[in-house]
C-alpha cells in the first residue's frame, strides 16, 4: 500500500517512480511509557545503571539532550487522535541531539494496533530552513520516500511545524530483546515558537519535577527488564510529550 501511495505522489508531482528508493521494511515494536516523579527517576537511574550499559552516543553523565519540531495539521489531527486514542496514526517531526546541525533526522512516527514504528532519513540544516521558512519544493529532488510523503502531506493535508519539544535523555541498552529505556527530564517547549534551529529560543518547562520513563521492545520483555523498571503504584499510561507541550500553545 505505501510503495503503491509514494508511485501515485510520484506520478502526480513529475518524478519518475524508478529514482524513489524502495522501502525497507520495518518491524513494528512495543512501548511502555510511565510518568515518574523526581524520587522514583533517582532510584530507577542507580538501579539501571548497575545493570545496562549507556547509549554509546551519550555524553560523559550518560545523558544527552534531544530537541524535536513536530509538524500537525490547521485542525490538530495528530494531537486529537492521540488524545482519543485512535488505533492507527502518525506524526512527522525533525529532530537533533546536542546542538549539533550537522547531524538533523526527518521522522516518522507511527502506531498500529498499539505498536510503533519509525521511519526516518537525513535531512541538511540548509534543508531543515527551508522547510521553516515555507519552501517545500526541494523535497522533490530527492530519491527518499520520506521527503515524497512529507510533500504530499504539506500540500495535501496542510501539515505545518507546530511546537519544539526538548528534553534530557538519560538511555539505557540491553540487547536481548532489542531493549531500549530511556528517562526524558526536563521536557520543555518553545512555547508556540518553531525556531527550531535558534539555539537562544526560550523555554518552559512542562512537567515540574516529571520525568517519563519509556521502555521500547521487539517481540517480548525480557524478565530482567521487567523487574528493573518496576515502579511501585505506576501503571502504564499514555504519556506523550508532544501532547504536554501543545498545552501551552
Amino acid at each position: 500500500m505505501m510503495v503503491a501511495a509514494i508511485i501515485v505522489i510520484a506520478m502526480m508531482t513529475g518524478i519518475p517512480a524508478m529514482t524513489i528508493e524502495p522501502l525497507k521494511a520495518i518491524s513494528l515494536r512495543h512501548e511502555l511509557k510511565h510518568q515518574i516523579n523526581l524520587r522514583e527517576d533517582l532510584v530507577l537511574s542507580q538501579r539501571l545503571k548497575k545493570l545496562f550499559a549507556h547509549d554509546k552516543n551519550a555524553g560523559p553523565g550518560g545523558t544527552y539532550r534531544v530537541t524535536s519540531l513536530y509538524f500537525d495539521t490547521p485542525y490538530d489531527s495528530a494531537l486529537r487522535e492521540k488524545i482519543d486514542g485512535v488505533n492507527r496514526r502518525e506524526k512527522f517531526r525533525l529532530r537533533y541531539y546536542g546542538t549539533d546541525f550537522s547531524f538533523i533526522r526527518l521522522e516518522k512516527k507511527y502506531k498500529v494496533n498499539g505498536l510503533c514504528g519509525k521511519r526516518s532519513a537525513r535531512i541538511t540544516q540548509e534543508q531543515a530552513e527551508k522547510l521553516l521558512s515555507g519552501n517545500y519544493e526541494f523535497l522533490l529532488d530527492s530519491s527518499e520516500p520520506l521527503f515524497i510523503e512529507l510533500y504530499s502531506k504539506l500540500k495535501g493535508k496542510g501539515l505545518r511545524p507546530k511546537t519544539i519539544v526538548c528534553y534530557d535523555r538519560e538511555a539505557f541498552l540491553y540487547a536481548p530483546g532489542n531493549v531500549r529505556i530511556t528517562l526524558d527530564r526536563d521536557i520543555r517547549t518553545g512555547l508556540g515558537s518553531v525556531d527550531f534551529l535558534n539555539p537562544e529560543i526560550f523555554y518552559l518547562r512542562t512537567i515540574e519535577s516529571g520525568t517519563v520513563l519509556e521502555i521500547k521492545y521487539d517481540a517480548f520483555l525480557p524478565e530482567l527488564v521487567r523487574m528493573a523498571v518496576q515502579v511501585p503504584g505506576r501503571q502504564a499510561s499514555a504519556c506523550s510529550k508532544y501532547v504536554l507541550c501543545r498545552r501551552f500553545d
